[in-house]
């Protein structure tokens, strides 16, 4: 506990209480005080100490394991949560952010927690422990990611996300992404500007990236770049989780710049993502309904040559998610029952087969399949949802 300078008057106060009026009258004069004075690590140890009192507990945890009884337990749990309550908005109230987080977490309410961030005045002091909680601790991740990539820059958040915030759940990837594909953007489009305006003497008037790279080869002469180029190839894989045509056109034009640079800077990838530009392109067009058949078939084919044990099931994965993001429901699920042998591990990319059945309104397919593959758990998973649906 930290110490404060204080008046003997206090220490005298409390005593007399004490020995005047008892403990519990003491203990609540003295959380009035704490409350009063702010400081909020000494009251929630006071509550502590009161709810304790109350259950007729020693007044200090021991240490070891207590014999407590269910309702002393449930009380005392009770107890504990409202005052982590209290004295978590209390430090909200004075600015403490991170502080009134590390109370608040047991109480499961994130919503003071997400209006204090957002009315937060971000500078050097801060920032870092800010970023820390709406991001590292799930508070509010775009708010965070936002924050690292405005006062962090781009490698730090790229190096961030690879390594953090890669394997979320794509839904909750998707404004993540959206920011760091907004922010690349915009960076390249200043530097190509830059660059332009330097060379010709006046400012590109073109609306877009493409449009200003379009006649200019020379931009890529010698093999010139405008941005850290593996940044850019990171931004093109995380921008696959996003849906809206804004973010897609934009991936576009971060491929259609990638796909103009010197070979040595187009890194290969996984399969089916080989040829990093060329296969993204194909990807992105066929969610904005370009050569849809076109592309599909390209994926099918890459899938159709991946050896899933040696190489993993992206390749496979990816078309059986692009198909349902198409609507295509009954090929995605059965691509997915006749391309996933059972009991392989997959990623995560393509929707489950109990989603995919789900979405196609057909789980005797999933049955079907796994009985015919002895797998007795898929069976009894696939008629049980088939049960409920239908009842």
């Amino acid at each position: 506990m930290g110490f404060f300078v204080v008046s003997q008057e206090v220490f005298e106060q409390f005593q007399q209480q004490i020995e005047e009026s008892g403990s519990m009258a003491a203990i609540d004069k003295m959380i009035d005080y704490f409350r009063q004075e702010k400081q909020h690590v000494q009251l929630f140890e006071m509550y502590k100490i009161r709810a304790r009192a109350n259950l007729g507990l020693p007044l200090l945890f021991p240490g070891v394991t207590e014999e407590l009884s269910e309702e002393q337990r449930d009380a005392l749990e009770d107890a504990l949560v409202e005052a982590c309550n209290e004295v978590g908005r209390l430090l909200l109230d004075q600015g403490q952010i991170r502080e009134g987080w590390y109370y608040l977490r047991p109480v499961g309410d994130k919503t003071p927690v997400i209006a204090a961030l957002q009315e937060a005045e971000v500078d050097e002091d801060n920032v870092e422990d800010l970023i820390e909680v709406a991001l590292y601790e799930g508070v509010a991740p775009e708010i965070g990611f936002r924050w690292m990539l405005e006062h962090y820059g781009t490698c730090n958040s790229v190096t961030t996300y690879e390594q953090q915030l890669a394997g979320m759940a794509p839904v909750a990837q998707q404004p993540l992404a959206g920011l760091l594909l907004d922010h690349v953007y915009a960076e390249l489009v200043g530097t190509v500007s830059a660059d332009i305006s330097h060379q010709e003497g006046t400012e590109p008037q073109e609306p877009t990236l493409s449009a200003m790279i379009a006649e200019r080869d020379w931009l890529f002469a010698n093999s010139a770049y405008h941005i850290d180029t593996s940044h850019l190839a990171a931004t093109v894989r995380f921008a696959r989780v996003l849906r809206d045509e804004a973010h897609l056109r934009k991936a576009l034009e971060l491929v259609d710049y990638g796909s103009r640079l010197d070979p040595a800077f187009q890194y290969e990838q996984t399969p089916p993502f080989t040829e990093l530009y060329p296969s993204h392109k194909r990807y992105f067009e066929i969610l904005i309904g370009e050569d849809v058949e076109g592309g599909l078939a390209y994926f099918r084919e890459k899938a159709e040559a991946s050896d899933i044990r040696r190489e993993g099931s992206l390749a496979i994965e990816t078309y059986i998610e692009l198909l349902s993001r198409l609507g295509r429901h009954h090929e995605a699920l059965e691509a997915a029952l006749t391309m996933i042998p059972v009991g392989v591990h997959t990623i995560g990319v393509a929707p489950s087969l109990i989603e995919l059945s789900e979405n196609a309104g057909n789980y005797e397919r999933l049955a079907q399949h796994s009985k015919e593959q002895g797998d007795v758990l898929g069976f009894a998973t696939a008629m049980l949802f088939a049960k409920r649906t239908s009842s």
